[in-house]
């Protein structure tokens, strides 16, 4: 697994990406398709169209790191099934499934949302 220890979040492309690009060819689809900051820490997932191989791009402080992996069986999960959506979020937990070659059958929150400034001070009201 690709080792953090704080919450990241992971954001998918959902559409196949051209795995010939580099860090600025993805980074170049992070801006432009995800509408992120490659900068932020977060990770970003794309899927060749094929589905059999991947690469995941993020910024750990120092510099942009590129994994990559090619399954030698099976396909990755479709991140493109809904035409709709340009990208996907995902968890570090689902990042993991995916690269192991699970599929995204459905999900089921097993945490409670992130609590914001907003529902603090709401809350130091009661």
């Amino acid at each position: 697994m690709i080792g953090t220890s704080r919450r990241v979040k992971v954001h998918a492309l959902a559409a196949p990406a051209d795995l010939r690009k580099g860090f600025e060819g993805l980074s170049g689809l992070v801006r432009e398709i995800l509408k992120r900051d490659v900068l932020s820490g977060d990770l970003f997932l794309f899927v060749n169209r094929d589905r059999t191989r991947a690469k995941v791009l993020l910024w750990d402080g120092t510099g942009l790191c590129l994994y990559a992996k090619r399954l030698e069986r099976g396909r990755f999960a479709c991140l493109w099934r809904d035409r709709a959506r340009s990208a996907l979020t995902l968890t570090t937990s689902e990042l993991q499934l995916v690269l192991e070659g699970s599929a995204l059958v459905g999900r089921v929150a097993l945490s409670p949302e992130e609590i914001g400034e907003k529902e603090l001070a709401a809350g130091s009201r009661r």
